[in-house]
Protein backbone atom coordinates (compact mmCIF):
# COMPACT_ATOMS: atom_id res chain seq x y z
CA UNK A 1 0.00 0.00 0.00
CA UNK A 2 3.19 2.18 0.17
CA UNK A 3 2.59 3.69 3.25
CA UNK A 4 -1.26 5.28 2.34
CA UNK A 5 -4.46 4.73 3.96
CA UNK A 6 -6.32 1.28 2.46
CA UNK A 7 -10.47 1.50 2.04
CA UNK A 8 -12.58 -1.45 0.88
CA UNK A 9 -15.76 0.23 -0.36
CA UNK A 10 -18.32 -2.60 -0.93
CA UNK A 11 -20.97 -1.07 -3.51
CA UNK A 12 -24.54 -2.13 -3.97
CA UNK A 13 -25.70 -5.08 -6.71
CA UNK A 14 -28.04 -2.71 -8.41
CA UNK A 15 -26.19 -0.46 -10.12
CA UNK A 16 -28.64 2.41 -9.67
CA UNK A 17 -28.46 2.23 -6.25
CA UNK A 18 -24.62 2.18 -6.36
CA UNK A 19 -24.96 5.45 -8.38
CA UNK A 20 -27.35 7.44 -5.90
CA UNK A 21 -24.76 6.06 -2.75
CA UNK A 22 -21.45 7.14 -5.32
CA UNK A 23 -21.33 10.55 -3.57
CA UNK A 24 -20.05 8.89 -0.76
CA UNK A 25 -17.15 7.46 -2.34
CA UNK A 26 -16.95 10.74 -4.24
CA UNK A 27 -16.73 12.65 -0.79
CA UNK A 28 -13.57 9.74 0.55
CA UNK A 29 -11.85 10.70 -2.73
CA UNK A 30 -11.86 14.26 -2.11
CA UNK A 31 -11.51 14.26 1.74
CA UNK A 32 -8.84 11.87 2.22
CA UNK A 33 -5.78 12.45 -0.31
CA UNK A 34 -3.96 9.80 1.29
CA UNK A 35 -6.00 7.18 0.67
CA UNK A 36 -6.22 4.37 -1.57
CA UNK A 37 -8.99 2.76 -2.85
CA UNK A 38 -10.19 -0.97 -3.50
CA UNK A 39 -14.34 -1.37 -4.90
CA UNK A 40 -16.48 -4.23 -4.81
CA UNK A 41 -19.60 -4.20 -6.76
CA UNK A 42 -21.32 -6.58 -9.25
CA UNK A 43 -20.89 -7.49 -12.55
CA UNK A 44 -23.34 -4.07 -13.11
CA UNK A 45 -22.29 -2.24 -10.89
CA UNK A 46 -18.29 -2.23 -10.64
CA UNK A 47 -17.67 -0.83 -14.17
CA UNK A 48 -19.34 2.57 -12.83
CA UNK A 49 -16.34 3.07 -10.22
CA UNK A 50 -13.51 2.02 -13.03
CA UNK A 51 -12.13 5.52 -13.19
CA UNK A 52 -11.80 6.38 -9.51
CA UNK A 53 -8.85 8.40 -8.66
CA UNK A 54 -5.81 6.17 -7.15
CA UNK A 55 -8.38 3.38 -7.38
CA UNK A 56 -5.80 0.38 -6.42
CA UNK A 57 -8.58 -2.65 -7.36
CA UNK A 58 -11.82 -3.36 -9.03
CA UNK A 59 -13.02 -6.50 -7.93
CA UNK A 60 -16.51 -8.07 -9.12
CA UNK A 61 -18.78 -10.26 -7.39
CA UNK A 62 -20.06 -11.78 -9.97
CA UNK A 63 -22.99 -13.28 -8.15
CA UNK A 64 -24.08 -13.50 -4.06
CA UNK A 65 -23.51 -17.29 -3.49
CA UNK A 66 -21.62 -18.53 -0.31
CA UNK A 67 -18.94 -19.62 -3.09
CA UNK A 68 -18.49 -15.84 -4.22
CA UNK A 69 -18.17 -14.42 -0.75
CA UNK A 70 -15.87 -17.06 0.11
CA UNK A 71 -13.43 -15.47 -3.17
CA UNK A 72 -13.63 -12.09 -2.50
CA UNK A 73 -12.70 -12.79 1.29
CA UNK A 74 -9.91 -14.50 0.26
CA UNK A 75 -8.80 -11.19 -2.06
CA UNK A 76 -9.40 -8.59 1.18
CA UNK A 77 -8.28 -11.09 3.97
CA UNK A 78 -5.06 -10.04 3.88
CA UNK A 79 -4.96 -6.41 4.33
CA UNK A 80 -5.13 -4.32 7.64
CA UNK A 81 -8.09 -1.88 6.29
CA UNK A 82 -7.69 1.77 7.55
CA UNK A 83 -11.40 2.10 6.75
CA UNK A 84 -14.25 -0.43 5.66
CA UNK A 85 -17.50 1.17 3.93
CA UNK A 86 -20.16 -1.80 3.32
CA UNK A 87 -23.03 -0.64 1.52
CA UNK A 88 -24.62 -4.51 1.47
CA UNK A 89 -24.65 -4.73 4.91
CA UNK A 90 -22.80 -8.05 4.84
CA UNK A 91 -21.49 -10.35 7.21
CA UNK A 92 -18.05 -10.48 5.38
CA UNK A 93 -17.19 -6.82 6.29
CA UNK A 94 -17.58 -7.63 10.07
CA UNK A 95 -14.94 -10.30 10.13
CA UNK A 96 -12.25 -8.35 8.28
CA UNK A 97 -8.88 -6.54 10.36
CA UNK A 98 -9.97 -3.17 10.43
CA UNK A 99 -9.63 0.63 11.85
CA UNK A 100 -13.44 1.56 11.14
CA UNK A 101 -15.80 -0.45 9.51
CA UNK A 102 -19.08 1.84 8.43
CA UNK A 103 -22.33 -0.59 7.46
CA UNK A 104 -25.71 0.62 5.99
CA UNK A 105 -28.34 -0.34 8.26
CA UNK A 106 -32.42 -0.76 7.30
CA UNK A 107 -33.46 2.14 5.34
CA UNK A 108 -35.37 4.76 7.24
CA UNK A 109 -38.96 5.64 5.52
CA UNK A 110 -39.20 8.45 3.62
CA UNK A 111 -35.65 9.38 3.92
CA UNK A 112 -34.07 9.69 0.12
CA UNK A 113 -31.28 7.31 -0.75
CA UNK A 114 -28.74 9.70 -1.33
CA UNK A 115 -29.52 11.00 2.16
CA UNK A 116 -29.57 7.20 3.56
CA UNK A 117 -26.08 7.02 1.92
CA UNK A 118 -25.06 10.23 4.09
CA UNK A 119 -25.80 8.94 7.41
CA UNK A 120 -23.21 5.54 6.52
CA UNK A 121 -20.84 7.98 7.73
CA UNK A 122 -22.93 10.58 9.81
CA UNK A 123 -22.33 13.11 7.48
CA UNK A 124 -23.82 16.66 7.86
CA UNK A 125 -23.54 17.57 4.42
CA UNK A 126 -24.92 15.00 1.93
CA UNK A 127 -22.96 14.49 -0.85
CA UNK A 128 -24.43 14.67 -4.38
CA UNK A 129 -23.96 11.40 -6.71
CA UNK A 130 -20.61 11.64 -8.52
CA UNK A 131 -19.15 9.01 -10.85
CA UNK A 132 -15.67 10.12 -11.84
CA UNK A 133 -14.47 10.00 -15.39
CA UNK A 134 -11.32 9.22 -16.94
CA UNK A 135 -9.75 11.49 -19.90
CA UNK A 136 -9.55 8.54 -21.81
CA UNK A 137 -12.95 7.77 -21.18
CA UNK A 138 -13.78 11.53 -22.00
CA UNK A 139 -11.81 11.75 -25.16
CA UNK A 140 -13.74 8.27 -26.17
CA UNK A 141 -17.16 9.88 -25.86
CA UNK A 142 -16.23 13.10 -27.37
CA UNK A 143 -14.93 11.40 -30.41
CA UNK A 144 -18.62 10.15 -31.01
CA UNK A 145 -20.44 13.53 -31.04
CA UNK A 146 -19.97 15.74 -34.31
CA UNK A 147 -18.37 19.28 -33.71
CA UNK A 148 -20.31 21.51 -33.34
CA UNK A 149 -22.56 19.93 -31.35
CA UNK A 150 -23.52 22.38 -28.91
CA UNK A 151 -25.88 23.20 -26.65
CA UNK A 152 -26.62 19.68 -26.42
CA UNK A 153 -29.98 18.07 -25.61
CA UNK A 154 -29.21 14.21 -23.75
CA UNK A 155 -32.68 12.09 -23.80
CA UNK A 156 -32.61 8.37 -22.61
CA UNK A 157 -35.77 6.74 -23.52
CA UNK A 158 -35.05 3.38 -22.54
CA UNK A 159 -36.60 1.39 -19.35
CA UNK A 160 -36.16 -2.02 -17.86
CA UNK A 161 -40.17 -1.94 -17.28
CA UNK A 162 -43.07 -0.93 -19.70
CA UNK A 163 -44.65 0.76 -16.65
CA UNK A 164 -42.31 3.95 -16.52
CA UNK A 165 -41.86 3.92 -19.83
CA UNK A 166 -42.82 7.44 -21.95
CA UNK A 167 -43.81 7.36 -25.61
CA UNK A 168 -40.69 7.95 -27.67
CA UNK A 169 -42.10 10.09 -29.74
CA UNK A 170 -42.84 12.72 -27.11
CA UNK A 171 -38.91 12.96 -26.56
CA UNK A 172 -38.90 14.76 -30.28
CA UNK A 173 -42.18 16.82 -29.44
CA UNK A 174 -40.17 18.31 -26.35
CA UNK A 175 -36.49 18.48 -28.17
CA UNK A 176 -38.14 20.11 -31.41
CA UNK A 177 -38.77 23.70 -29.66
CA UNK A 178 -35.92 23.69 -27.31
CA UNK A 179 -33.43 23.26 -30.53
CA UNK A 180 -35.40 24.81 -32.92
CA UNK A 181 -35.43 28.90 -33.68
CA UNK A 182 -36.09 31.01 -31.04
CA UNK A 183 -35.64 27.85 -27.97
CA UNK A 184 -33.22 28.10 -25.50
CA UNK A 185 -31.04 25.70 -27.08
CA UNK A 186 -31.14 26.98 -30.79
CA UNK A 187 -28.72 24.97 -32.79
CA UNK A 188 -28.18 22.10 -30.97
CA UNK A 189 -27.99 18.35 -31.17
CA UNK A 190 -30.07 16.22 -29.72
CA UNK A 191 -28.02 13.00 -28.23
CA UNK A 192 -30.18 9.80 -27.41
CA UNK A 193 -28.46 7.71 -25.05
CA UNK A 194 -28.89 4.19 -23.91
CA UNK A 195 -28.85 0.22 -24.06
CA UNK A 196 -28.77 -1.49 -27.50
CA UNK A 197 -32.57 -3.07 -26.46
CA UNK A 198 -33.59 0.77 -26.72
CA UNK A 199 -32.98 1.10 -30.33
CA UNK A 200 -36.33 1.04 -30.80
CA UNK A 201 -37.17 3.94 -29.43
CA UNK A 202 -34.40 5.61 -30.68
CA UNK A 203 -35.75 4.73 -34.52
CA UNK A 204 -38.91 6.12 -33.09
CA UNK A 205 -36.97 9.61 -32.13
CA UNK A 206 -35.14 9.58 -35.49
CA UNK A 207 -37.96 9.42 -37.58
CA UNK A 208 -39.66 12.30 -35.64
CA UNK A 209 -37.27 14.76 -35.55
CA UNK A 210 -35.07 16.75 -38.36
CA UNK A 211 -32.47 15.62 -40.41
CA UNK A 212 -29.20 15.91 -38.84
CA UNK A 213 -30.13 17.11 -35.47
CA UNK A 214 -29.89 13.66 -34.00
CA UNK A 215 -26.70 11.85 -32.96
CA UNK A 216 -27.79 8.30 -32.32
CA UNK A 217 -25.30 6.79 -29.59
CA UNK A 218 -27.87 3.82 -27.98
CA UNK A 219 -25.84 0.69 -28.00
CA UNK A 220 -22.76 2.58 -28.42
CA UNK A 221 -21.66 3.49 -24.85
CA UNK A 222 -20.34 1.63 -21.60
CA UNK A 223 -22.12 3.67 -19.00
CA UNK A 224 -19.23 5.60 -17.78
CA UNK A 225 -19.32 6.56 -21.31
CA UNK A 226 -22.71 7.70 -21.18
CA UNK A 227 -21.37 9.77 -17.82
CA UNK A 228 -18.91 11.26 -20.07
CA UNK A 229 -21.54 12.52 -22.51
CA UNK A 230 -23.70 13.79 -19.87
CA UNK A 231 -21.41 16.27 -18.63
CA UNK A 232 -21.64 17.79 -22.07
CA UNK A 233 -25.43 18.49 -21.39
CA UNK A 234 -27.10 21.33 -21.53
CA UNK A 235 -30.36 19.53 -20.27
CA UNK A 236 -30.72 15.96 -19.81
CA UNK A 237 -34.56 14.29 -20.06
CA UNK A 238 -35.54 10.78 -19.34
CA UNK A 239 -37.82 8.14 -17.15
CA UNK A 240 -37.21 6.98 -13.89
CA UNK A 241 -34.20 4.28 -15.14
CA UNK A 242 -30.01 4.00 -14.47
CA UNK A 243 -29.67 6.75 -17.18
CA UNK A 244 -31.31 9.53 -15.19
CA UNK A 245 -29.37 8.53 -11.90
CA UNK A 246 -26.18 8.46 -14.53
CA UNK A 247 -27.18 12.07 -15.54
CA UNK A 248 -27.52 13.34 -12.02
CA UNK A 249 -24.25 12.09 -11.33
CA UNK A 250 -22.63 13.63 -14.37
CA UNK A 251 -23.59 16.80 -13.22
CA UNK A 252 -26.37 17.59 -15.96
CA UNK A 253 -29.37 19.79 -15.48
CA UNK A 254 -32.21 16.95 -15.46
CA UNK A 255 -35.72 16.90 -15.86
CA UNK A 256 -36.75 12.97 -14.71
CA UNK A 257 -40.39 11.86 -16.11
CA UNK A 258 -41.79 10.22 -13.27
CA UNK A 259 -45.50 7.99 -12.69
CA UNK A 260 -45.25 4.84 -10.88
CA UNK A 261 -42.35 5.12 -8.80
CA UNK A 262 -41.72 6.91 -5.69
CA UNK A 263 -39.62 10.14 -6.59
CA UNK A 264 -39.13 11.03 -2.87
CA UNK A 265 -36.83 8.31 -2.24
CA UNK A 266 -35.55 7.80 -5.64
CA UNK A 267 -35.41 11.32 -7.73
CA UNK A 268 -32.47 12.61 -9.21
CA UNK A 269 -30.66 14.56 -6.67
CA UNK A 270 -30.97 17.98 -7.28
CA UNK A 271 -33.10 17.40 -10.79
CA UNK A 272 -36.62 18.50 -11.51
CA UNK A 273 -39.47 15.76 -11.46
CA UNK A 274 -42.25 15.86 -13.95
CA UNK A 275 -45.20 13.87 -12.58
CA UNK A 276 -48.44 12.95 -14.78
CA UNK A 277 -51.79 13.53 -12.56
CA UNK A 278 -51.79 10.47 -10.72
CA UNK A 279 -49.84 9.39 -7.46
CA UNK A 280 -48.29 6.12 -6.80
CA UNK A 281 -50.96 4.92 -4.83
CA UNK A 282 -53.50 5.38 -7.50
CA UNK A 283 -51.08 3.73 -9.68
CA UNK A 284 -51.12 0.65 -6.94
CA UNK A 285 -54.90 0.59 -7.47
CA UNK A 286 -55.00 -0.76 -11.02
CA UNK A 287 -50.98 -1.97 -10.76
CA UNK A 288 -50.93 -3.26 -6.55
CA UNK A 289 -46.88 -5.05 -7.30
CA UNK A 290 -46.67 -2.24 -10.22
CA UNK A 291 -45.45 -4.99 -13.02
CA UNK A 292 -47.98 -5.44 -14.71
CA UNK A 293 -47.46 -4.82 -18.70
CA UNK A 294 -49.18 -1.68 -18.90
CA UNK A 295 -47.84 1.70 -20.17
CA UNK A 296 -48.85 4.09 -17.00
CA UNK A 297 -46.86 7.02 -18.16
CA UNK A 298 -49.20 7.74 -21.37
CA UNK A 299 -50.95 10.35 -19.41
CA UNK A 300 -47.76 12.58 -19.19
CA UNK A 301 -47.95 15.20 -21.39
CA UNK A 302 -45.16 16.54 -23.48
CA UNK A 303 -46.32 20.24 -23.16
CA UNK A 304 -45.96 19.71 -18.96
CA UNK A 305 -42.06 18.33 -19.69
CA UNK A 306 -41.58 21.18 -21.96
CA UNK A 307 -42.88 23.64 -19.50
CA UNK A 308 -40.70 22.08 -16.91
CA UNK A 309 -37.23 21.70 -19.21
CA UNK A 310 -37.73 25.77 -20.11
CA UNK A 311 -37.92 26.54 -16.58
CA UNK A 312 -35.11 24.60 -15.50
CA UNK A 313 -32.88 26.23 -18.93
CA UNK A 314 -34.31 29.79 -17.47
CA UNK A 315 -33.21 29.43 -14.21
CA UNK A 316 -29.65 28.35 -14.99
CA UNK A 317 -29.49 31.28 -17.51
CA UNK A 318 -30.19 33.83 -14.85
CA UNK A 319 -27.99 31.77 -11.89
CA UNK A 320 -25.14 32.49 -14.93
CA UNK A 321 -25.52 36.02 -15.57
CA UNK A 322 -25.76 36.91 -11.71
Amino acid sequence: MSGRFPILYIAEANPEDAVLSSGLLAYLVEAMPNADFTVVGSRASAPLFADTPRLRKLIVLEKETRLDWLGLWNQVRSTRWGLIIDLRGSALSGKLKRQKRAVRGADEPGLHAVEQAARVLHLDEVPAPWLFVSEETQAAADALIPAGSDPLLVVAPGVEWMGKHWPAERYAVVSAPLLGPGGPLTGGRLAVVGSAEDRDDLSTIRLAVNRGVMIPLAGKLTPLQAVAVLRRAALYIGPDSLWTHLATAAGAPVVALFGPSEDAQRGPWGGVVVRGPRTVDEFRKIDPRLNQAIQHMNDLPADRVLKAARKLLAARAAAADT
